[in-house]
């Protein structure tokens, strides 16, 4: 196989070089586009390989005019517009894999360059992890190199040289790159696409359907990491609160703080701060939802530069934009709290609502608890603790697979199945509360959590998602009552936490050796948390914060281009100059004919200082005969181009086309 590749023609080598780099570059969207796209690209990527391979003819133009309006018509179809990030991405996948189908000519295959490095751009508008960025590093070598080939002088320059040549361009790139980076000023339009507010993000939401949390416990993609100034509060403490959630039609629990679901009263958050602070930063992961994830509870709003917040009666923290990039915030909670209405009020009503025609026997429960001398004019504490011991003692279990519910959720979880997750336990324990006339409401959001080893940030994952109830006492106002540590006591502590399936390595690793797979996962999340904190997450705070250190008093973007064009200029000055020293310090003909020499010396044709170009040339063709001819004519016209009397435009321009052959040859031996 090897051999045959060998034997291939030039144009067909680089074809199928080429087309195993985009194949490479389009891999990464394979995830993210319709699968008729990644069908029609791989086919036909895969029958132009089999088409350079063959050495046989392209197909018609028409056929691929055809193949084009299929794809545009299948895009309209499934993306329902030719417009937006979606229907464009791929859109150019499309356009890329049918260009390689009329690569004929050199300028065939710089559209196919552009085409490449625009469509590996287009990962990051779906993800900017580490691995991505590793993938698309490779991606740019490839297509580097691929570009560099293109510009040899025929004959076959072996890829291996085109890949140095394209690996020093970028090594020489990267300090440009860092400068960019670390001064082009960042400004959103520029640095930013529009997203879809709702999709393509996995996490809570403002709604919630007996079983939706469950499906989340099988994500084991990071929510969130925390970083504790100073000792953390213990993972029984760890409550992040997200979404309230307390308007129930019979199916779904919704939050009454949207502004598609308004409350029709408003009650005063009261809320009274008490004991020692607890200071900590959040890196959030995007969201595309308008709200913060903040321990319980924080009276103060988080420092997150760039965005507005507000904090709503229910103590759960809304920005004025979806999260749809990782933000990083400083936030202060207090463990010990109080909030809402000592006393009774009317706006407390709507927490004792309940969908009339649901939960027959739930609400016959509650009536039969009422009845019970013992609780007839019990408060709400002696309530919640006789719905607490039957969950400890009822047989109820703590399960990712309690099977589907029916309309009668809390009927089934009490009474009928017996198991469930949280949001199960959470569903049932609000409506058995509010048919005994508690206030009650639902609270989403993020419990425990792990500790990493290697960078010391504590780690929330989509699994770690949770949901745990508030009821209301008089005196007391909100109190959090979590109904699942009755039922599984480990699931808010260290000891007994649900855990999503591992993939095939994972579970390989993890069979082998359950330490080992667990300090590899800690130390690459670890290394993806460094990603995020330093790159991802360069702000034009940090680099504002950059320039103070340089020495500006009150430095604005403004100044941030000004010290980026006085980088460019000094840097282009200094390499002018190093160009001129170089050129007038030594002499170019000499330089490559040293080259030359040295690649003799290692076939073992030695030669001195003094040996012209001419006497190598006779030694080249008395080793090698005709195999050496290309060789030594080389070596003729470079004593030609020394010796020959010409202009010096036309002799420079002569050196240049013998420095680009030069790479071609194939040196003998």
């Amino acid at each position: 196989m090897l051999a045959r590749l060998q034997s291939l023609p030039r144009d067909s080598r680089d074809t199928l070089f080429l087309l195993a780099v985009i194949a490479w570059v389009l891999l990464p969207q394979v995830s993210h586009l319709p699968w008729w796209c990644s069908a029609l690209a791989a086919a036909m990527l895969l029958f132009r390989g089999k088409l350079a391979f063959g050495n046989q003819p392209l197909p018609n133009q028409w056929w691929l005019l055809v193949l084009l309006t299929m794809a545009v018509g299948a895009t309209l179809l499934t993306h329902k517009t030719l417009l937006g990030r979606d229907a464009g991405v791929t859109l150019i996948v499309i356009l890329l894999a049918l260009k390689t189908l009329e690569l004929r000519a050199r300028r065939d295959a710089f559209v196919v360059f552009f085409l490449g490095f625009f469509t590996m751009l287009t990962n990051f508008f779906y993800s900017q992890s580490l691995l991505t960025a590793f993938s698309m590093l490779l991606g740019l070598l490839g297509l580097l190199t691929a570009l560099v080939n293109a510009h040899m002088p025929v004959g076959k320059p072996p890829l291996l040289q085109a890949a140095k040549t394209a690996g020093w361009m970028a090594l020489l790139g990267a300090p440009v790159m860092v400068v960019l980076f670390l001064l082009f000023p960042r400004l959103a339009p520029l640095w930013g696409t529009p997203t879809d507010a709702m999709t393509g993000r996995s996490g809570l939401s403002a709604t919630m359907q007996v079983g939706t949390i469950a499906s989340l416990a099988l994500d084991d993609s990071i929510a969130m990491r925390i970083a504790f100034e100073g000792r953390p509060p213990p993972q029984r403490e760890l409550y992040f609160r997200g979404p309230v959630l307390s308007s129930f039609d019979g199916r779904e629990w919704r939050s009454s703080s949207s502004s598609l679901f308004p409350s029709r009263y408003k009650l005063a958050d009261n809320l009274k701060l008490e004991g020692t602070p607890v200071s900590y930063q959040v890196t959030l992961e995007p969201t595309s939802r308008p709200w913060l994830f903040v321990m319980e509870a924080a009276g103060e709003s988080p420092v997150l530069p760039g965005y507005r917040t507000r904090m709503s009666s229910e103590l759960q923290w809304f920005t004025d934009r979806p999260i749809t990039d990782i933000v990083r915030y400083q936030v202060q909670s207090h463990p010990v709290f109080r909030h809402g209405p000592d006393k009774q009020e009317v706006g407390l009503q709507e927490f004792v609502e309940l969908p009339p025609g649901f939960n027959p026997r739930t609400l016959a429960l509650a009536t039969e608890i009422r009845r019970d001398p013992r609780y007839a004019q019990a408060g709400t504490q002696a309530l919640v603790q006789v719905a607490m011991d039957k969950l400890r003692t009822g047989g109820y279990t703590y399960t990712l697979e309690p099977g589907v519910y029916g309309a009668n959720t809390a009927d089934e979880f009490w009474f009928d199945r017996k198991e469930g997750f949280c949001e199960h336990i959470a569903s049932a324990f609000v409506v058995l509360m509010r048919a005994m006339d508690v206030p009650a409401r639902i609270v989403t959001g993020y419990q425990g959590g792990e500790l990493n080893s290697v960078d010391g940030f504590w780690v929330l994952r989509q699994s770690d998602a949770h949901a745990w109830t508030e009821v209301w006492q008089a005196d007391a106002g909100w109190v959090r009552v979590d109904p699942t540590s009755a039922v599984a006591p480990g699931r808010t502590g260290a000891f007994q936490r649900l855990t999503a399936p591992q993939g095939v390595v994972g579970q390989a690793l993890g069979t082998f050796s359950p330490n080992l797979s667990a300090q590899l996962r800690a130390a690459w999340e670890a290394v993806n948390n460094r990603w995020n904190q330093w790159v991802l997450n360069y702000t034009q705070g940090k680099q504002l914060n950059l320039l103070r250190n340089m020495g500006f008093d009150a430095p604005s973007w403004e100044d941030l281009a000004y010290v980026l064009i006085g980088v460019i200029v000094l840097v282009s000055a200094a390499g002018a100059a190093w160009g001129l020293w170089e050129r007038v310090q030594h002499d170019p003909w000499l330089r490559l004919l040293a080259r030359a020499r040295r690649q003799l010396h290692k076939v073992g044709i030695s030669s001195g200082p003094a040996t012209s170009p001419r006497v190598l040339a006779g030694q080249v063709l008395a080793r090698y005969g005709d195999d050496g001819r290309e060789l030594h004519d080389w070596l003729m016209q470079m004593e030609v181009q020394r010796y020959a009397a010409s202009a010096d435009g036309a002799a420079r321009s002569r050196l240049r086309q013998l420095q680009r052959h030069y790479a071609s040859l194939g040196w003998p031996g």
